[in-house]
């Protein structure tokens, strides 16, 4: 597990568990404006983008979930986050691990179909009742079929993001490989590394793919490369203007804009309160970060179309990492 700061990043909260009721599966997509959809209720529109990296973001105020592929919105539904006393964590999560008919080793063995794993303590996305407000205990509860459609384009490494607020992804080019300067040569390698791949959302679990996460911490100015949850290199993050906040960002890697001789990057801006400005993701905050070679080498060499940046304020702490997780929390839903 990837976490940040004591103080505001913490390992999975163990208050986190199942939803208790077998889930209808009776429930059926419809077309209404997001903000009318009735609990059960959700939007599916996988043909506006067929293809591509896919993003989910939980909104906990507004009590629905987001579903983007390649930058486009494909879906949104309803959902149940955790009920007072059980609060659903805040902050940045890749998938960890994907059950099709999983059941709580926590909570009676209560049923989670279509469990889309978040952290190795109990959170998680998956089928189960939706009562029309936060109810599970830390779950994110979705109606029985969407969890099914959801649970059918999600791979280990898919990022999720739990947030007070948030803004929709941003298409960004950065002329230039991620995180330094670069050469013609270095393009043209990357580029002749990333044919033949498997990308990761082509196969259910990461089968001979790889789903790379980057994690810049301004808090203490590092830089961590994460394959599959493992952390492969770390070194010293150079931040222009460092007295300027890079922000609480996600990227996620379209591809290369031969144009531009960079790469593409659809962004998510969020925050773990609502109220709070956003600011903008743009290509000026991954020209402020440097990395040394060896962050560089190991980035260039795992770098495919779905790989995971995110930036953030707080220190990182290596020694609170465990096992393969990967969650950057905020302190007020852990134990």
């Amino acid at each position: 597990m990837t976490v940040l700061d004591r103080r505001s990043l913490l390992i999975a909260a163990t208050s986190a568990g199942a939803a208790l009721l077998v889930p209808s599966l009776r429930a059926e997509p419809v077309y209404k404006k997001t903000t009318e959809l009735k609990p059960g209720q959700f939007t599916w529109h996988p043909e506006r983008s067929p293809d591509g990296p896919v993003a989910i973001i939980v909104s906990i105020p507004e009590q629905r979930v987001f579903v983007y592929r390649n930058g486009i919105r494909i879906g949104v539904s309803t959902c149940s986050t955790g009920a007072p006393g059980h609060s659903t964590p805040t902050g940045v999560f890749t998938i960890l691990e994907k059950d099709k008919n999983h059941r709580s080793s926590t909570y009676n063995n209560a049923p989670m179909p279509n469990m889309n794993r978040l952290t190795w303590s109990g959170i998680a996305l998956h089928a189960g009742n939706l009562p029309g407000y936060p109810a599970s205990h830390g779950c994110i509860r979705l109606p029985g079929k969407f969890s099914e459609l959801l649970f059918g384009i999600t791979h280990v490494g898919t990022p999720v993001i739990l947030a007070g607020s948030h803004a929709d992804p941003k298409e960004i080019t950065h002329p230039g490989l991620v995180l330094s300067d670069y050469a013609e040569s270095e393009f043209t390698s990357v580029q002749s590394n990333l044919k033949g791949e498997k990308l990761p959302w082509q196969t259910e679990v990461v089968k001979g793919a790889t789903s790379t996460s980057v994690i810049v911490s301004h808090g203490d100015m590092t830089i961590t490369v994460l394959e599959n949850g493992k952390t492969i290199a770390s070194g010293p993050a150079t931040i222009t203007d460092p007295s300027t906040p890079l922000g609480r960002h996600v990227f996620m890697l379209v591809g290369a804009h031969d144009g531009r001789q960079g790469l593409t990057w659809h962004a998510i801006t969020h925050h773990d309160r609502t109220g709070i400005p956003l600011g903008q993701p743009d290509e000026a905050v991954l020209q402020r970060i440097k990395a040394d070679d060896v962050v560089r080498k190991a980035m260039a060499d795992r770098m495919h179309p779905g790989m995971v940046l995110i930036t953030t304020e707080l220190p990182s702490h290596p020694d609170t990492r465990t096992g393969e997780d990967f969650v950057l929390m905020d302190t007020d839903h852990a134990s």
